[in-house]
């Protein structure tokens, strides 16, 4: 993700602690007494919505703020922002407390899908069963203990998806046959046999679930389940595409709009260009820079979508289509980087135009990093970059504000949305024929220097995270390559070590551990809108309305202690993308990596990859530690050896597989038929 760690100061200076919320097993309007250890669980859960016939999923969530996690100062977390959402994040990770289901011993006695064999999940014994309600077929899972918690009472059940579940279709969890450590049966929850063992009550609130229940027992009976086995059951209901990308589709479309071009699906420039200035523009010399000729500074002009003037803590705010509101307009600030070659004497070919997508909480001067220099110079690309609003050193404030109370966080999914808008525009500058190329700053002898006739993505680390959900909505750019990229953060935050910056503050503020789960799943419902997760399913073959296809090159770091690998094989899985074989050398992972990732057609090959590079396991180089070891399967961090995150980009290698696929859109073997290596790593 990037570290962003100088925020530590600021950040350590808050130190907020929740007040423990209804529990109980009676049945209520706002909790699902079938699990009574916390109020929301299991989750997600359809029981937590209502009919909406306005909603292409004919739901809508219904979340009362008395059901959320309270904060020490027993504030819940206000869910108006998420309850405009038809359904749950496709992401979802599903959430419910197993008692004496909490130790490894039990896991394995219950011989549950783990993250080291996703098989497991699809298996016709397995005892995590997810089904599609609509297709009866299974979806592929893995299954974790909350390995965080530092009790059995507050340690939980976590199945994730190992492909992200399909927007607006619903699902069905089933457990069953679960055991404890010592192999006994463990029993369902009085609540639950109550529909299981179809026992009548005279109970209102109890019978008016029973129909349901019984719908949801015949589904799995056809896909192989019986009820007498079962733990429990429950199912969910998956966000729209309108519900998860509408807002950004909506504010783009406008924009675009206002600039005279409607049809952003052809990859044709049309309308005037985005209005902008430029503040500086100096000439280097190869004293001050061997690779880049040029820097330009300046700022564009972008419709507002938020109020409060755009500045961090501005929300939508909609009008009677349920469209954000335009607040007049805002400028971002933009760095671009002109290369040697784009400026070469004897013959300059004209540079190809890229954004630049930076890191956590970091700046759009990232794009002054050695890599992003040497990949310029080496390959002709000119890269211009401006802030990820929402999440970059702007906002660390706000971000600090939310950490106290989640009830804010809308502000920074918002904001997110208008960062994408920022950088869509600034791309649009770049390759129309009246933007930045009209500009002397981006000539040379009364001549551009930029070849307008396609944009292209460049992202790592967070840049890679919300670079996914850019290239998702992007008109002007095919290809992007996304470097150590992942999704979704409810999953990467435990599996970072960026995290204990800011679980220091979190975990004080939202004390109950048995609620953090929870916590990160309910704000993943806005955190959609902002990241990759929210947009996975259309980020390839399978365009957003009015958006071109696109193609993305997955550049991973095994054992990656910033932004974890496994939350990368998922976004593979989601989007089609192809895995590079061969992956590592053998015995390198103690388990199969790419599993249920195709294997590409052919040795050069044209559509989506993951490509995973290797600095070696943790070794003594001399005095220093280099290499890493591999990832832990549960939710914890890499924190062996040395951080490989910011060495794939610095390998050349590297960066002809990322030029090469941008240019003609091919992947292509740099790594000779071996796995791919990164830092001083050679092989074993």
């Amino acid at each position: 993700m990037g570290r962003g760690l100088a925020a530590v100061a600021l950040l350590a200076a808050l130190i907020i602690p929740t007040a423990a919320h209804a529990q109980g097993g009676k049945p209520s309007g706002r909790c699902d007494f079938t699990d009574p250890a916390v109020c929301l669980y299991p989750w997600p859960n359809d029981l937590f919505t209502k009919r909406d016939n306005g909603t292409p999923t004919g739901r809508r969530l219904n979340i009362k703020r008395a059901s959320m996690p309270r904060n020490k100062d027993g504030v819940a977390i206000d869910p108006s922002d998420m309850n405009r959402a038809d359904g749950f994040s496709p992401g979802s990770a599903l959430l419910t407390k197993v008692p004496g289901l909490d130790t490894p011993e039990a896991f394995a006695a219950s011989k549950l899908p783990p993250l080291t064999d996703l098989s497991r999940g699809l298996a016709a014994n397995s005892p995590i069963v997810v089904i599609n309600a609509r297709t009866g077929k299974r979806h592929p899972i893995w299954a974790e203990l909350d390995s965080t918690a530092t009790s059995a009472a507050s340690r939980i059940l976590i199945v994730r998806p190992a492909v992200n579940f399909k927007e607006g279709e619903r699902y069905i969890v089933a457990l069953r046959n679960l055991k404890t450590a010592a192999g006994k049966a463990i029993e369902p929850s009085v609540g639950f046999r109550r529909y299981r063992d179809a026992t009548k009550t005279r109970k209102r609130a109890i019978e008016r679930r029973r129909a349901h229940f019984e719908s949801l027992f015949h589904k799995l009976r056809k896909a192989g389940v019986r009820r007498d086995g079962l733990y429990l059951a429950w199912d969910f209901t998956v966000a729209s595409r309108q519900s998860l990308a509408g807002r950004v589709l909506s504010i783009r479309d406008r924009a675009f709009a206002a600039l005279g071009d409607t049809k952003l699906s052809d990859l044709k420039v049309q309308g005037k260009s985005p209005s902008f200035t430029i503040d500086s523009s100096i000439d280097l010399s190869t004293a001050d820079d061997d690779r880049i000729a040029r820097q330009v500074e300046g700022t564009l002009t972008v419709p507002c979508f938020l109020n409060k003037g755009c500045v961090p803590g501005g929300k939508f705010t909609f009008d009677r289509r349920g469209r954000p509101e335009q607040h007049g307009t805002t400028t971002a600030k933009f760095t671009c980087r002109i290369p040697r070659s784009a400026l070469d004497p004897a013959a300059p070919p004209k540079a190809r135009p890229s954004l630049y997508g930076h890191g956590l909480l970091g700046s759009r001067t990232e794009v002054n990093a050695g890599n992003v220099r040497s990949m310029a110079n080496e390959h002709n690309f000119l890269f211009c970059a401006t802030e990820w609003a929402g999440f970059s050193n702007e906002d660390l404030g706000q971000i600090v504000a939310t950490i106290g109370d989640f009830s804010s966080f809308n502000t920074i999914a918002d904001r997110m949305q208008q960062g994408f808008l920022n950088q869509l525009l600034l791309g649009r500058a770049l390759i129309h024929p009246q933007g930045l190329s009209s500009n002397p700053a981006f000539q040379k002898n009364g001549q551009s220097v930029i070849d307008t006739s396609r944009l292209y993505f460049d992202g790592n680390s967070q840049g890679a995270i919300m670079g996914g959900a850019l290239t998702s909505v992007a008109p002007d750019f095919q290809r992007a390559v996304l470097g150590v990229a992942g999704m979704n953060y409810s999953t990467l935050l435990q599996r970072s070590v960026d995290f204990d910056t800011y679980s220091q503050l979190i975990y004080p503020a939202y004390p109950k551990e048995i609620d953090r789960q929870l916590l990160f799943g309910s704000i993943q419902l806005l955190w959609d809108r902002g990241e990759a997760d929210g947009y996975a399913q259309h980020m390839t073959s399978d365009p957003l309305p009015n958006t071109p296809k696109h193609q993305v090159l997955l550049h991973v770091a095994f054992g990656d202690h910033q932004v974890s690998d496994t939350t990368a094989e998922v976004e593979a899985r989601t989007i089609g993308a192809f895995g590079w074989r061969p992956i590592l050398d053998s015995g390198r992972s103690p388990w199969p990596r790419f599993q249920l990732i195709p294997n590409p057609p052919g040795p050069s090959f044209r559509g989506s990859a993951i490509v995973m590079w290797d600095t070696g396991p943790a070794r003594m180089e001399g005095a220093e530690e280099v290499g890493t070891n591999a990832p832990p399967a549960a939710s914890l961090p890499n924190r062996v050896g040395d951080d490989p995150h910011d060495n794939v980009r610095a390998m050349p290698a590297a960066r002809v597989q990322k030029a090469t696929f941008l240019i003609n859109g091919l992947v292509v073997d740099v790594c000779g038929g071996r796995p791919c290596y990164a830092g001083t790593w050679t092989g074993p």
